[in-house]
């Protein structure tokens, strides 16, 4: 596919606002940087970018949450600063690098989407990054591309060595649909998740420690050990036959790590059937094993997670629940009956705090649509 041109009302000198959408996990975790499936769907909180054209070549971003604008002369070397703003400065560069030319604007970001949460706030910031040049220079990416040079901008430029879900999820979230992702062949599939008797509730432990930042890349290490060890690329191409023959062969550690990334992605097409089944009851127990898994052969939960995954599992109406997102903290999600969710929320409110003295900030959600510009 190659860029294409398109006119634009929100060109020229009139401000315009993009909005785009946080994203969770449903399953499929840690599977990305192993080849493997994923199902995320982009969630109804996000970010905004209140978006005026200026008449300088600087961009400026202004974010509701740090006291510090970001200013960046396009027309000089972006360089990484170690701060929030590396998210933008790298869309910019990756931008700048294809040879667009993008006209100085100023930028005022804001939201409903928590930071630090594992709802991908920092995928959000990049693509609506991305979506601001693209108005500006009434010009699109590929939407492949266009997540791809997001995910681009937070590997080199802030350094984070995440996988493609999450820009994906960002730029290819569909209304009432979930998204199937093929991390190997990028292949996607938006499936069904409409069903009004259903929604997803999203659970913010009020934890993060600090052990996963560097755990994250120890467990891509570890995968990366066991695929070479099993004789294979990566873990996607370990077939049953080779896990047969060789699982045994492989130190405690490459074992269990192998083992979840394996079932998980079973699990992850099972849960789909399932999702187009209606089948609620197996959705969920596939949540309750995926997270299981994590727990015990990718260990990457932690006392406070535990709690709630817990607390929920015991709640009349929810059909699973599971941590989301990297782990050590951040979020849960669960899947639950509409008509008894308030009263679900309320019960598990009352039962984590009384466990951890944390007041859990929680919040209903539904398959959103990936980024939008309008007028202000």
């Amino acid at each position: 596919m190659t860029e294409t041109v398109s006119a634009s009302s929100a060109t020229g000198s009139a401000p315009f606002v993009v909005r785009t959408p946080g994203r969770v996990n449903l399953i499929g975790e840690h599977t990305d940087y192993n080849d493997g499936f994923v199902l995320p769907m982009a969630i109804d909180r996000g970010l905004r970018l209140t978006v005026r054209p200026r008449t300088d070549r600087r961009a400026v971003f202004r974010s509701e949450r740090e006291a510090a604008a970001a200013v960046f002369d396009l027309d000089a070397p972006l360089v990484p600063a170690g701060t929030w703003s590396d998210y933008p400065a790298g869309v910019l560069l990756g931008f700048l690098e294809r040879g667009w030319r993008i006209p100085g604007f100023e930028a005022v970001v804001s939201g409903d989407l928590p930071s630090g949460a594992g709802l991908s706030s920092s995928a959000a910031l990049e693509v609506a990054t991305a979506t601001v040049v693209e108005t500006l220079c009434a010009r699109t990416l590929p939407l492949d591309a266009k997540a791809l040079l997001c995910q681009r901008a937070e590997n080199l430029f802030a350094g984070v060595p995440c996988g493609i879900m999450d820009q994906f999820a960002v730029t290819c979230g569909r209304a009432g649909h979930a998204l199937l992702l093929d991390c190997r062949n990028r292949g996607l599939r938006h499936v069904p998740l409409d069903d009004p008797s259903i929604c997803v509730l999203v659970i913010d432990s009020g934890v993060k420690h600090s052990l996963g930042d560097g755990e994250y890349a120890t467990r891509r290490g570890q995968c990366a050990s066991a695929a070479t060890l099993l004789g294979c690329a990566t873990l996607r191409d370990v077939t049953p036959a080779i896990w047969r023959a060789r699982a045994a062969t492989l130190p405690d550690l490459e074992r269990r790590r192998a083992a979840h990334v394996l079932a998980e992605n079973d699990r992850t097409l099972a849960f789909v059937a399932a999702v187009e089944a209606a089948d609620w009851p197996r959705a969920g127990r596939l949540m309750r094993e995926s997270h299981e898994s994590l727990a015990r052969d990718y260990e990457v939960s932690c006392s406070e997670m535990e709690l709630l995954v817990s607390a929920a599992a015991a709640l009349p109406g929810v059909h699973g629940c599971r941590m989301t997102g990297g782990g050590f903290g951040g979020c849960a999600v669960a899947l639950v009956a509409a008509a008894g969710a308030d009263t679900v929320m309320a019960a598990l409110r009352r039962s984590y705090r009384d466990a951890t003295g944390i007041e859990a900030e929680m919040f209903l959600t539904r398959a959103a649509a990936g980024p939008t510009v309008s007028a202000t």
